[in-house]
This record gives C-alpha cells, sequence and structure tokens, in this order.
C-alpha cells in the first residue's frame, strides 16, 4: 500500500514556497514605494535655490543639489521618479554654466526648474 503522505508534504512544500515568493513580493513592493517615498521627500527638499546669493556659493549650491539629485535618481526603482530626478538635476547644471548675476537669467531658470519640479511631483504621487 502507498502512502499520499509524501505527495502531501510536497504540495504543503510548494504552498509555502509560493506563499514565500508572494511575501518577498510584497516586501519588494513595500521596499520600492519606501525608497520612492524617501527620494522624493529628499528631492523636494533641494528644490529650493536663492536668487539673491553670491552668485560663487549659488553656483557651488547649485553642483551640490545636481550630485545629490543624481545620486538618489540612481537609487530609486522608479523610472519616472528616477527621469524627475535627473531632469531636475540637468536643471541645476543650468545653474553651474549661466551668468546668474542676471535676474532674466534667473527668471527663466526658476520658470523652467518649476516645470520640472511639477513633473517630480508627478512621479512621486
Amino acid at each position: 500500500m502507498k502512502s499520499w503522505g509524501g505527495v502531501a508534504v510536497l504540495a504543503i512544500g510548494g504552498l509555502v514556497l509560493s506563499g514565500c515568493a508572494g511575501v518577498d513580493s510584497a516586501v519588494d513592493q513595500a521596499d520600492s514605494a519606501a525608497d520612492k517615498v524617501s527620494a522624493c521627500t529628499e528631492a523636494l527638499g533641494l528644490a529650493d535655490l536663492n536668487p539673491l546669493a553670491d552668485p560663487a556659493k549659488l553656483k557651488a549650491r547649485a553642483q551640490d543639489k545636481e550630485q545629490r539629485l543624481r545620486t538618489l535618481a540612481h537609487d530609486v526603482g522608479n523610472d519616472d521618479v528616477k527621469n524627475a530626478l535627473l531632469g531636475m538635476a540637468d536643471s541645476y547644471v543650468q545653474v553651474q554654466k549661466e551668468h546668474i548675476e542676471d535676474a532674466g537669467v534667473v527668471a527663466r531658470w526658476a520658470k523652467r526648474n518649476l516645470v520640472k519640479l511639477d513633473a517630480l511631483r508627478k512621479a512621486c504621487s
């Protein structure tokens, strides 16, 4: 007489393993969401720039912000958020290249950056 106990153990083992895969998937999704929230929170905190500051300090701050945004983009798993972070980082590269002493340049940069900031907010929601 054959015992079906081995088959039952295999079946239960399969269910447990598939359950573990589901848990792993849920944990991965939760980690991804936490990464997204963390990256978005930090990036939104970086989205300021004081045009009244000394131009050299302004460019140094812009360089720091650009590097931090690129690091966040590298670390986040969500492609929409990553692209928005890289877009914002690129806007800070522009600050480093332009004659920021000109109020018109600052105003144009601020307008472009608001569009990029809005894209980040949408990607983060």
